[in-house]
């Protein structure tokens, strides 16, 4: 399953993306975790070393290295100059698996407490004026469209903050979004204006209530986002140990907490699999990025990209 954590700035998103994926690599589930958000924390929320995260590839740097091992020998995608963010896979294109054997998670990913971490890479000094993080963001986008998870597998990323996720089609290729809320009007102002947004997409959103320090912040986001709170987290003495460096166990959580990282899990696990909308929204948001820019940016019909009889799964064979 693909997995979206998103909310507010200093809501707890990347503090809950982590979480979930060690809760996962606990129970020996693969997990793979993608940090998306433009301040890239999710290595140190793992339990990297700051050294060791900053270490992490950073895969915007090498988006053609990542485009020419994705197209394989597709025939639609002459070149990695002809493929963008929203480019769909076709036949003769290779497949992202969470096997140990993929190239690209053996070339980009490092192991962070059991969880194979995948990072954007932060804003640098020469992006300041002249570059869009989304740009870094689209190596992502690409990622998951090519993404077959199979049952059993977890795919967890931590989102850029805000409305951001917004700003191009990757707020749909999830099988299961949470927002994560404190039990603030900021922190609904935000959940709201995610809903709004997503309103006609079919995307299965759920509120996580955090930071809850008794039963008045638990009715509050009740009373505010009614049946999307799925789960409330407490403050947490070993969250915050975690986030001052200690090292803790994912069992040396409360049991409040653990409990809700089970029902949290219940609920992806719940979400039936629509495998018709993620294609055709792929297929949307590709075509609408291609006739609103990429088209003009890279000089040709990018809609040709698009393999009518092709639609990933399991039992799709990649381009060797």
């Amino acid at each position: 399953m693909k997995i979206a954590f998103v909310g507010k700035g200093g809501s707890g998103k990347t503090t809950l993306s982590a979480l979930f994926a060690r809760y996962l690599a606990a129970q020996h589930r693969p997990v793979l975790a993608l940090d998306a958000d433009i301040n890239q924390h999710l290595g140190i929320a793992l339990g990297l070393e700051e050294e060791d995260a900053a270490a992490v590839p950073a895969l915007g740097d090498h988006l053609d290295e990542i485009k020419d091992h994705l197209r394989g020998d597709n025939p639609r995608i002459p070149s990695a100059a002809h493929m963008v963010k929203t480019t769909p896979p076709g036949a003769g294109s290779r497949l992202l698996t969470l096997g140990a054997a993929d190239p690209l998670l053996r070339r980009f990913a490092v192991d962070a407490g059991g969880v194979r971490l995948l990072a954007t890479g932060a804003f640098t000094e020469e992006d300041l004026g002249v570059a869009c993080y989304h740009s870094k963001v689209g190596a992502v986008e690409l990622l998951l469209n090519h993404l077959v998870d199979g049952p059993g597998e977890y795919a967890v990323v931590d989102m850029t903050a805000g409305a951001d996720a917004f700003a191009s089609g990757l707020f749909t290729r999830f099988d299961r979004t949470f927002l994560v809320a404190e039990p603030t009007r900021k922190g609904i102002g935000v959940y709201r204006q995610y809903r709004d947004y997503t309103a006609g997409f079919d995307i299965p959103l759920s509120v996580i209530g955090n930071k809850i320090s008794g039963p008045d912040d638990v009715a509050f986001l009740r009373d505010q986002v009614g049946d999307d709170l799925l789960v409330c987290l407490e403050h947490s003495p070993a969250v915050r140990a975690m986030e001052q460096g200690r090292l803790v166990a994912i069992g040396d959580l409360e049991q409040a907490n653990l409990t809700a990282l089970a029902q949290i899990r219940h609920a992806v696990d719940s979400t039936p699999r629509d495998a018709d909308r993620l294609h055709r929204q792929m297929i949307e948001f590709h075509v609408k990025n291609a006739l609103a820019w990429a088209n003009e940016a890279t000089g040709c019909d990018l809609t040709d990209q698009v393999d009518p009889g092709f639609v990933p799964g399991p039992a799709v064979e990649t381009a060797g």
